[in-house]
């Protein structure tokens, strides 16, 4: 069934719907991937080792994160790792860092073979960082990877390779903000041999990788996170255009808000009414944040947190981005643990929201060692647990427990206990489902199911034939610690209403 034609008008926009597919996918894997991920495999410690006083970014932890960025500012510990192992960015810039990106050994069919195995059900790429370098047969950028490092279409081998395997597709776009974000390629030393040089950014041969100078650029103020520049705007519309008639994703991101005022929401209304048509009805997601600059308004696509969440339920439905390690690989980098990421999905889809996860990919292409044994361990536990989790939808209470959950941006790392759960219910509203946040070693005394609505008919451990010896007590139902539990990593329990 269609609607009216959307328009770039707010009012218009906010008449969308999110689509069944999303509501019900709960769990997503992101490429968040491209040649970014070269200088992780450095050892940094030899090349860049860590100045006296010098931390680790809590948001950007990698050495490597924003590496293209970094790489133009003095003293930052990307421009010494620059200088160790490429030059001089003066002399050496990121346009010379690119051709090592060759994604030899990438093979997306078994990737996403196994990110379907493990739960997902929508399979996300980026297709261009705030590097400005595009990762399909772009049209209107030359610096792409069908003609630089690959040389192939990456966003394309996702699509089909997703296709292939019956997920949903999506592609992710940081264009918005790299006019601002890549101006630090245009500085110079300020002391030092090459003092006052200009970085290759400057040269006009090279202004379709790094962007026009922007006038009264000051990089530190939040409000330069999308560009004024009127031509920037064309740009960024031209390309998005161009990416999605190519590969016809049902999910878009961006990294910010609505870029650009009426540019973007025209952008939004164009992608709605195309998805629209060539689907027959509205399949289309499109993802952005209440954070940098660019408009918000809930109700005109889905909300977007970065490695963070909500707090409470949100009527409309949402989504979580993270990662398991860093966004882009780098050699030592920290691996959440899969119980951590299981336990903030069940959070999560208890909320009304999705969880869209990062695996970092080697420069060829490959996952690291902990990122497979993440899918292995993901994948036995959705092969058991999975129906507490796709297609469901949240109670009218999220969970109870001792431990609050922390809401906002940048807010995640949470760690719960067995004695924390989670509610998710089928959408026939018959069955309860209790996530319980580890496996319990005690009973569990839970308030919230006793106000379930219906007859409660059973109890069973969802993957398991244990008899459940459950009971109530005043105001509570008891739930018996499991004696044979299918997962020391999260258990579940189904009440089912009777009759």
């Amino acid at each position: 069934m269609t609607t009216m034609p959307f328009t770039n008008d707010r009012a218009s926009l906010s008449t969308y719907r999110c689509p069944d597919w999303f509501r019900d996918a709960k769990f997503g894997i992101w490429s968040h991937w491209g040649p970014q991920c070269v200088p992780g495999e450095d050892d940094w410690e030899a090349l860049a080792p860590l100045l006296p006083g010098e931390h680790v970014d809590h948001i950007l932890p990698g050495p490597g994160e924003w590496y293209a960025r970094h790489m133009y500012v003095p003293g930052h510990r990307a421009y010494r790792h620059h200088l160790a192992r490429f030059g001089h960015p003066s002399r050496h810039g990121w346009k010379d860092v690119i051709p090592h990106w060759k994604a030899e050994r990438f093979d997306p069919e078994r990737l996403a073979k196994r990110y379907a195995a493990a739960g997902a059900r929508y399979l996300v790429s980026m297709a261009v960082h705030h590097d400005n370098f595009d990762l399909w047969e772009s049209r209107h950028q030359t610096w792409n990877a069908t003609c630089l490092g690959p040389r192939r279409d990456i966003v394309g081998a996702w699509r089909a390779a997703a296709q292939a395997n019956g997920l949903r597709f999506g592609v992710s776009e940081h264009l918005s903000a790299s006019y601002s974000w890549f101006q630090t390629s245009h500085g110079a030393d300020q002391t030092g041999p090459l003092a006052g040089v200009a970085y290759d950014g400057a040269d006009p041969a090279f202004q379709a990788l790094y962007h026009p100078s922007l006038p009264c650029f000051t990089e530190h103020v939040a409000s330069q996170w999308y560009t004024q520049d009127a031509a920037a705007h064309r740009r960024w519309e031209a390309r998005m255009r161009d990416l999605i008639e190519q590969h016809d994703p049902d999910f878009l991101y961006t990294d910010g808000g609505i870029p650009f005022g009426t540019v973007g929401r025209d952008l939004m209304a164009w992608f709605y009414n195309r998805n629209q048509s060539r689907r027959g009805s509205l399949q289309a997601v499109y993802a952005y944040k209440d954070i940098g600059s660019g408009e918000f308004f809930p109700e005109g696509g889905v909300q977007d947190v970065e490695r963070g969440g909500l707090d409470v339920i949100s009527p409309l439905p949402w989504q979580t981005d993270t990662t398991l390690g860093g966004w882009f690989h780098w050699s030592g980098q920290h691996y959440r643990p899969t119980a951590d990421i299981i336990h903030s999905l069940a959070d999560i889809v208890s909320r009304n929201g999705n969880l869209l996860l990062n695996l970092p990919q080697r420069a060829d292409g490959t996952l690291p060692p902990a990122c497979d044994i993440f899918l292995d361990e993901m994948a036995g536990w959705m092969a058991v647990h999975g129906e507490a989790i796709h297609g469901t939808r949240p109670w009218h209470t999220a969970g109870e427990g001792p431990t609050p959950t922390a809401g906002g941006h940048f807010n995640e790392g949470t760690r719960y206990t067995a004695q924390d759960v989670r509610y998710t219910t089928s959408t026939d509203g018959r069955r309860l489902y209790v996530i319980a946040l580890g496996c319990p070693q005690r009973e569990l005394r839970l308030a919230a199911p006793v106000a379930y609505g219906h007859p409660l008919g059973r109890v069973r451990l969802v993957g398991s034939v244990e008899s459940i010896a459950w009971r109530r007590e005043g105001d509570h139902l008891v739930l018996p610690a499991p004696q044979r539990p299918p997962s020391d990593l999260a258990v579940a329990w189904c009440l089912e209403a009777g009759a």
